[in-house]
């Protein structure tokens, strides 16, 4: 068999495309996108620390009050902070104080998966305001657009939030989505791989960003959950199927592709006609087969199980475990995280579970790993990749990000 041999990094490219290559990442910033990642930081820095003064952002931060000033001015002028009272100090002028306004900004988050569609609304400070859920079997196209819209209208009706003031909305929404062969998939339900999720939901005049529902999960634990203090972790989301984000040093990394952390797909045996995935059993739809195959086709609310039931979905947790502890060393040894956390759509009793015995699995068969991180439930577990969707269109104009420092040429 003919091989070829890979030259090694810059042999046998241009000079231009290697002046493109080298400078991959190392754009620099001009005044206008500096300015703008300053006042991001600052509004990051009101939102962790409020109710916190000007000299004090100055210190968080390292800008200098007058800059801390300005940005200040404009973010009132925006009205996205409000006073937050005075701090008396021993001379002079009591300090104001600063803080979030939670009507500055709202954002719509969705997540739409092979058994459900959730919303979400956030305000500025994080909070729901909203929540719908429609537990669906792989809902089509026009069923999301229809579910969005209604309650888009919903919420304009009873105030609940300001629509003139929403962001844009998030839509997280599994790679692969009318792909993958899942049980009972209708035959029609391929119509997702030539459907634009960004024009389904487009028709409401709010820019729509999407991602994949395993790292949405994931930016929303950062966000809003355990990842505030451990911000290197991967994030297992245990859904339909099964997905992972990750996330370094308090940034999501979605690889060169955009499908980092699709543990789901790896392969762990074969029929005789198709390979096994990881998915297939250590998922939802993998509990329910298991759960059908021990005379429970019908199980009722998995947090409601009876006696027997419980035990053939205790079963589950021992066989997904086992399946789950190898990937899970890979994990440990290439990323070494903080921590390992497992949300989704499956009950806390079971993902506590599936930590325990996913801990003693580490222990035993990881004993060569020079660390193991803990494996904890998340903290926005069922909801984690509705929020993490929300929190996408806050994340594209008002928070932090590396992006914002890029100067990309039109």
């Amino acid at each position: 068999m003919a091989t070829t041999e890979r030259k090694p990094s810059g042999v046998g490219i241009s000079s231009r495309d290697r002046v493109n290559l080298l400078s991959n990442g190392l754009s620099g910033t001009n005044l206008e996108r500096g300015s703008s990642h300053n006042l991001r930081v600052t509004l990051q820095a009101i939102r962790l620390n409020a109710p916190v003064t000007k000299v004090e952002l100055a210190e968080i931060t390292g800008l200098t009050p007058p800059s801390i000033t300005n940005i200040a001015r404009k973010l009132f002028a925006d009205g996205l902070i409000i006073e937050a009272g005075r701090r008396r100090g021993e001379r002079g002028q009591p300090a104001l104080k600063l803080a979030i306004n939670p009507d500055g900004a709202f954002s719509i988050g969705v997540n739409v998966d092979r058994d459900h569609m959730t919303l979400v609304a956030l305000d500025f400070l994080g909070e729901l305001r909203h929540r719908v859920v429609e537990n669906i079997p792989f809902p089509m196209p026009h069923q999301v657009r229809d579910f969005v819209a209604r309650n888009l209208d919903a919420m304009r009706a009873a105030g609940v939030i300001n629509i003139d003031r929403v962001a844009g909305i998030g839509l997280a929404i599994p790679d692969d989505f009318g792909g993958v062969d899942l049980p009972n998939r209708p035959a029609d339900f391929g119509v997702w791989e030539a459907t634009d999720p960004k024009r389904l939901l487009g028709a409401h005049g709010l820019e729509v960003i999407t991602e994949n529902d395993a790292t949405a999960a994931a930016i929303g634990e950062l966000q809003f959950g355990h990842g505030r203090v451990a911000p290197t972790f991967f994030y297992l989301l245990v859904s339909a199927g099964l997905g992972g984000g990750l996330v370094i040093d308090g940034h999501s990394v979605t690889g060169a592709t955009g499908r980092s952390g699709e543990i789901g797909f790896l392969p762990i045996g074969r029929t005789r006609r198709n390979p096994v995935v990881l998915q297939d059993i250590a998922s939802l739809s993998g509990l329910y087969s298991h759960l059908a195959e021990a005379g429970f086709p019908d199980p009722g609310p998995l947090d409601a199980l009876g006696p027997q039931a419980s035990a053939a979905a205790a079963e589950w947790v021992e066989k997904t475990a086992d399946q789950l502890t190898d990937p899970l060393m890979v994990v440990n040894a290439v990323i070494d995280p903080d921590a390992i956390f497992i949300g989704g759509r499956l009950p806390a009793g079971l993902v506590d579970q599936l930590c325990d015995r996913l801990a003693i699995n580490l222990r035993h068969r990881g004993v060569s790993l020079p660390v193991r991180a803990p494996i904890r439930r998340a903290e926005l577990a069922e909801d984690a990749a509705a929020i993490g969707a929300a929190i996408l269109p806050f994340s594209n104009r008002f928070l932090p990000n590396r992006t914002a420092l890029i100067k990309i040429d039109a």
